[in-house]
């Protein structure tokens, strides 16, 4: 065994290397949760001098960002705002009715989701584009997970309370996500679990409006693909009316038809933004006209008229199934956010501004509340309808005013004329809006990629599919948290070697040009938190690599740059590698270990028990010290 360098033969440590282990205490839990506090309740804006009045304006102005760009608004601002707003409401007074009927509630109930949400968010949010209202996937969620608990066929009173209750929460989760700073919540679900949610959701929604397309009128409350394609085979052996599809189908073409044609001709944009209220108004014509109603045309018949009516005594929060309510609530939440902030990114980012995600979630908390209160199911940003609001030109949230202010007018005026609109037709609005939810590019992309990204998609595309919404979503969470301890499993370590003439030290099975030291093995820990899950891995494959070679090495030197925090079972696997280098003659020595990781050495006396001098800021001055301390025993022995 060689004997270990002594006290003299180590070269001092540099003035650097002192600034390393003599640093002040990183900031602990405590300082974290205080932060976020801060962040949330206190002014900001330090170079002001604190007032009372500042104080408020500074809260005010978090909390309504319109306070701020209302004072540059101008004529020519709302021109483009008022033309895209009734743009916007030609699109979603019909959309608005079809995603009712997909949540299982009255037609009204889609239109007043329209109503107070838009206008709560246009002086709370920070996008300009964004366009609120209710969505396909968010009214799937709640109508395939609230009628398990309640049948909305057998007590629709009951099951509308259910749904008030499960908004109010949704806003409230919403609203604490972006206050404590919680947005790293809605990251669980990973980019590609919901590329895969939203595919099998879209199938899942599609085949649905089968019964409305069809006219059935027995069709089962399961979403799974299995359940609903027997649902189908079953009642198309009973009586039904080709006449409904006819419309339906006739229409749905109309639709992609208008669609394409605003696609290909940017200036004609509008033309796919009018089909849908144009295809009601010709349906619901055609069937007055020829008294299809009477012929087994299934229509609508009453939609209530009236601006929004009082739901505050209808949530409940005392009830038999409030921890159900919040659980359904948690992940309409969840949903809501991801579509809506990714939505809000997309179009800020083709204008050029930020868009702060936690105001964001705190505006959609505040629009559900509200709307909670006022007759409404939970609303969130549309991509659709956002990118025909962009097209249409809007500056401003305000033209999400105009389309709530055109929405109560057909509230109060126009809900009558809806009494011969059939059913079919808003079958094929629904399902003219679901081929932007499939991206079977980006399913494409994740298999070139990343097959674990993929297998996450699939198994939340497949969960949905033949499960339901919640195992889709089970199975997306449990197979990105699998990816998350597999990769932490996997031994994170690489061998490094110096780039000739210079101090760059780069792993040598990337870069193969590179030169290891002689006697120095230079290690890079590649995980950012050495804990439990993998700390006597990382130990086992360096001790391996020394006793595979053990003539070769007289020191080994760990980088430990990327290791940003480690738990008492890392400290314990450093001291235990330490150890049994040492009983094979063998100095380690570290070079950049991280702010808490020094921290937490000193504390378990490990540094002490190392050396302070085998501690370095750089991989270049380690090498130099270990290659230093060989010269000097090679002289003592002599």
């Amino acid at each position: 065994m060689e004997p270990m360098a002594s006290e003299s033969s180590v070269p001092k440590g540099t003035a650097f290397a002192d600034l390393l282990l003599q640093g002040p205490e990183p900031p602990g839990l405590w300082n974290d949760l205080t932060g976020i506090f801060r962040k949330a309740f206190c002014c900001r804006g330090a170079d002001k001098h604190f007032t009372l009045s500042v104080y408020v304006m500074s809260v005010l102005q978090g909390l309504f960002p319109i306070l701020d760009w209302w004072k540059s608004y101008n004529l020519k601002f709302f021109r483009s705002d008022l033309m895209a707003g009734l743009t916007l409401a030609s699109l979603s007074i019909p959309q608005s009715i079809g995603y009712a009927t997909l949540a299982r509630l009255d037609p009204q109930y889609g239109l007043y989701t329209s109503v107070v949400p838009p206008l709560v968010y246009a002086v709370t949010g920070t996008s300009k584009e964004i366009a609120i209202g209710p969505v396909a996937i968010v009214s799937l969620l709640l109508s395939s997970m609230i009628q398990k608990i309640v049948d909305p066929a057998v007590d629709p009173t009951y099951y509308r309370k259910m749904v008030f209750t499960v908004t109010f929460l949704t806003g409230v989760f919403q609203c604490a996500f972006g206050l404590f700073r919680l947005g790293y919540l809605v990251d669980f679900l990973s980019h590609a679990a919901i590329v895969g949610f939203m595919g099998g959701a879209a199938i899942v929604i599609g085949l649905q409006q089968l019964k409305g397309l069809l006219g059935l009128s027995h069709f089962t409350n399961r979403t799974d693909v299995i359940s609903v394609t027997k649902a189908v085979w079953i009642s198309v052996h009973e009586t039904w009316h080709p006449d409904n599809v006819f419309i339906g189908c006739s229409f749905f073409m109309f639709i992609l038809a208008m669609r394409f044609i605003g696609r290909k001709y940017k200036k004609l944009f509008w033309i796919s933004a009018i089909a849908p209220v144009l295809s009601v108004a010709l349906s619901t014509l055609f069937v007055y006209a020829t008294s299809a109603d009477k012929h087994g045309v299934k229509i609508i018949q009453k939609v209530n008229s009236g601006i929004n009516a009082s739901s505050v005594k209808q949530i409940d929060l005392k009830g038999d199934y409030v921890a159900e309510c919040a659980k359904i609530a948690l992940i309409c939440a969840v949903i809501a956010l991801t579509e809506a902030v990714a939505v809000g990114r997309s179009f800020s980012a083709i204008n050029g501004y930020r868009l702060d995600g936690n105001k964001e979630m705190v505006a959609m908390g505040f629009m559900n509340i509200a709307g909670s209160l006022s007759s409404c199911y939970v609303a969130t940003g549309s991509f659709s309808r956002t990118a025909v609001n962009f097209a249409a030109g809007c500056k401003t949230a305000v033209s999400n005013i105009i389309m709530a202010a055109t929405v109560m007018v057909a509230l109060e005026l126009l809900t009558k004329l809806l009494y011969y609109t059939p059913v079919s037709i808003l079958a094929s609005i629904i399902l003219s809006a679901l081929p932007g939810l499939i991206n079977v590019q980006e399913v494409c992309f994740l298999w070139k990629v990343d097959k674990m990204d993929f297998l996450t998609c699939m198994g939340s595309f497949l969960g949905v599919l033949f499960g339901s919404v919640e195992i889709g979503l089970s199975v997306a969470l449990g197979v990105s948290f699998a990816k998350i301890v597999i990769q932490s499993i996997r031994s994170q370590v690489e061998i490094l070697g110096r780039l000739q003439g210079t101090d760059i030290f780069c792993s040598i099975n990337q870069y193969p040009v590179v030169q290891q030291t002689p006697t120095v093995l230079t290690i890079r820990i590649e995980t950012s938190f050495l804990c439990f899950i993998n700390a006597s891995s990382i130990k086992e494959k360096i001790i391996g690599w020394v006793t595979d070679k053990r003539e070769a090495f007289r020191s080994v030197i760990l980088d430990m740059s990327n290791v940003v925090n480690m738990d008492t079972s890392g400290l314990s696997a450093l001291e235990e590698l330490y150890k049994e280098l040492a009983c094979l003659g063998i100095q380690m020595a570290m070079a950049r270990p991280g702010w808490q990781v020094t921290h937490k050495m000193k504390l378990a006396r490990l540094i002490d028990e190392v050396g302070e001098r085998w501690f370095f800021l750089t991989v270049g001055e380690a090498v130099e010290a270990c290659l230093t301390m060989k010269a000097a025993n090679a002289l003592e022995c002599c």
